[in-house]
């Protein structure tokens, strides 16, 4: 969804082109397979960090437009709402100290929008949801003004038909109505990129799929949404229920939500782009000139733009991604799952943590997944996003018998997770010292039971217990977690509480 596009009009025969030019581009994608013209293994890894811009009073700004021109950098980009930016880091070589020189370029590139937005009185905030969000600030109105967010928005509204509801059963209960998408953007994520060859992409996406809770369950940074305390990591359910085009009718008779975990293991990249034509109808059916077949034909790589473009619409937690670069078309998989925040050293652990043991798991002779039932995995997913550090999860049993155990998150990352991870940045390259840093901030999140959600919901209890009201509680607890942010020191080190009294509200 970060190409360009231009809203319009869009007739029946428009929408008839588009699908057929959708099957042409599947088409194209299987001939690049079938060829083996994709990219020889380059070990290339991306990170994207979607961010909230916040006042001095921890409240959010709307002035994305005003700070994006003040940091005057392609490295920063829109996101869905007024409050929100995104962040790209250039693609690295997954070896040697990449996790540092990703840290040192993530820390520069965040110092410098920070102090460019604190020119008009606003900073970077990286949280997975502002617990200052009101409902008001969640309205078409403060959507981007940029052509493809009105148009998204304006297309899913109509799939719809009807207002969308928002019902998350967590500590408390949020129960409301939105007449747009805009609380989509309330989720400010990380998305980690892999380049895989295809025949290792189907290992590498299953291995990502199998993981996502473990990731979610020590990662967890989400646990307010309109001043409610909701699950550990909210954005999931948010994100599903606000870019819901099924009426009830729809989802009763069990059709397929935009954003889902997925409903099995694959074996082969083409396997979720053809899910993705077969399950769900264009949102944005807009035809680019090129014919993907006749580009193959005369040697080419075809842009497949019909093809990317409707899967940016479909919001797999693990997304398959095709691209090129110099001419050479590739694939990745997207990691979608994790939240901004809270440190720059946070997110590259979990970065650290993720590319370890995905790599591990992958070339396991006994993989996973055939031992993981794929409902189940999915079952752990939603538990580690209602529980975080404290979910409990099914995996595989060790030796002959087979079967799942249930097991505390954090144990079988610290016993079992950990250790693969480390091999597995062995395997890449990685330095032991760039290794050893970034997997022992998991380490001491699993020890101290601690991670960015605990310290939210631990903090606002204890701004409760000093007489603040909810909103005065929520505001000084965002305050201070920003104070924490900037300076920098992971967050299983953060002190609960707020560091003075404050006066009451």
């Amino acid at each position: 969804m970060g190409e360009k596009v231009v809203a319009g009009h869009f007739d029946l025969s428009g929408r008839q082109r588009y699908r057929g030019k959708l099957r042409q581009c599947l088409t194209g994608l299987e001939r690049l397979l079938a060829e083996k013209r994709f990219d020889r293994p380059k070990n290339l890894l991306g990170l994207e960090i979607e961010l909230n811009l916040v006042g001095p009073d921890g409240m959010p700004k709307m002035m994305n437009a005003q700070v994006l021109e003040r940091i005057a950098s392609r490295d920063f980009q829109t996101e869905l709402a007024m409050f929100n930016l995104e962040v790209n880091i250039a693609p690295h070589r997954l070896a040697g100290r990449v996790f540092d020189r990703l840290a040192e370029e993530l820390r520069t590139s965040l110092a410098y929008a920070h102090r460019k937005a604190n020119e008009v009185d606003a900073g970077i905030m990286m949280i997975g949801i502002l617990p200052t969000l009101d409902r008001d600030d969640l309205v078409s109105s403060n959507l981007s003004d940029v052509d493809r967010y009105a148009l998204l928005n304006n297309q899913i509204v109509a799939a719809r038909g009807e207002d969308f509801t928002l019902d998350i059963d967590g500590v408390e209960r949020l129960s409301c109505t939105s007449r747009s998408i805009a609380p989509e953007a309330a989720c400010t994520s990380v998305q980690l990129h892999l380049q895989v060859t295809p025949a290792r992409f189907a290992d590498v996406w299953n291995a990502a799929q199998a993981i996502a809770a473990a990731q979610v369950a020590i990662g967890a940074n989400s646990p307010f949404l309109f001043g409610r305390e909701l699950w550990r990591e909210s954005r999931p359910p948010l994100f599903t229920q606000s870019t819901d085009t099924r009426p009830p009718e729809l989802q009763a008779q069990g059709v397929r939500p935009r954003t889902w975990f997925g409903e099995r293991w694959i074996d082969s990249a083409y396997d979720l782009f053809e899910e993705n034509l077969r399950y769900y109808p264009a949102l944005l059916p807009i035809c680019d000139d090129e014919d993907p077949l006749s580009v193959l034909d005369n040697g080419g790589v075809p842009k497949l733009a019909e093809l990317v473009l409707h899967n940016g619409t479909v919001y797999r937690w693990n997304r398959p991604v095709y691209g090129i670069a110099d001419g050479v078309p590739h694939l990745r998989v997207e990691n979608r799952v994790l939240p901004a925040g809270p440190t720059v050293t946070d997110v590259i652990a979990n970065a650290a943590f993720y590319y370890g043991v995905v790599r591990s798991l992958a070339e396991e002779s006994r993989p996973v997944w055939t031992r993981l039932p794929f409902e189940t995995a999915a079952a752990n997913f939603d538990a580690a996003c209602r529980y975080g550090i404290d979910a409990r999860l099914q995996w595989p049993r060790g030796g002959r018998f087979g079967g799942t155990a249930e097991v505390d998150a954090v144990h079988l990352v610290r016993d079992e997770l950990l250790p693969l991870a480390e091999a597995g940045l062995d395997a890449w390259g990685v330095e032991p010292a760039d290794r050893d840093l970034y997997l022992g901030v998991i380490e001491e999140r699993c020890r101290r039971r601690a991670n960015g959600a605990s310290w939210q919901a631990a903090t606002f209890h204890r701004a409760l217990e000093m007489g603040l009201s909810r909103d005065a509680a929520l505001a000084a607890t965002t305050r201070r977690y920003s104070e924490l942010m900037h300076l920098g020191e992971p967050v299983h080190t953060w002190p609960v509480g707020l560091p003075e009294p404050v006066r009451l509200g």
